[in-house]
């Protein structure tokens, strides 16, 4: 069975930074692409950010600036680094990886950011 968990959210002040993990206990980890998502209070789940497995990258307009994703093959882990946080980054932050035909998220990461 296929796990994904997200690490790293947290409180934190306008401003400031965060990277959030992103791990599975699955040797197809590395070998799918994974995506961040981020859903803030009573909206709809949106895409941040894609990387595949040889690390390309591909973020929304929204993202493009504040949002870094990147992969490290030894680890098993995808992050996420978001910097200069707004309080609009409020919200749960998930990981998805793409294999085996399926999506298989996690259970998500809540950040808050506090203005």
């Amino acid at each position: 069975q296929v796990q994904v968990e997200e690490f790293g959210g947290g409180l934190v002040q306008a401003g400031g930074s965060l990277r959030l993990a992103c791990a599975a206990s699955t040797s197809i980890f590395n070998l799918n692409p994974v995506s961040w998502y981020h859903q803030a209070p009573g909206k709809q789940r949106e895409l941040v950010a894609s990387i595949t497995s040889g690390g390309f990258t591909t973020y929304t307009d929204s993202a493009k600036g504040r949002f870094t994703i990147s992969r490290d093959q030894s680890k098993n882990s995808v992050y996420l680094q978001i910097n200069s946080l707004k309080p609009e980054d409020t919200g749960v932050f998930y990981c998805v990886l793409a294999a085996l035909g399926t999506r298989f998220w996690g259970q998500g990461t809540q950040v808050t950011v506090s203005s």
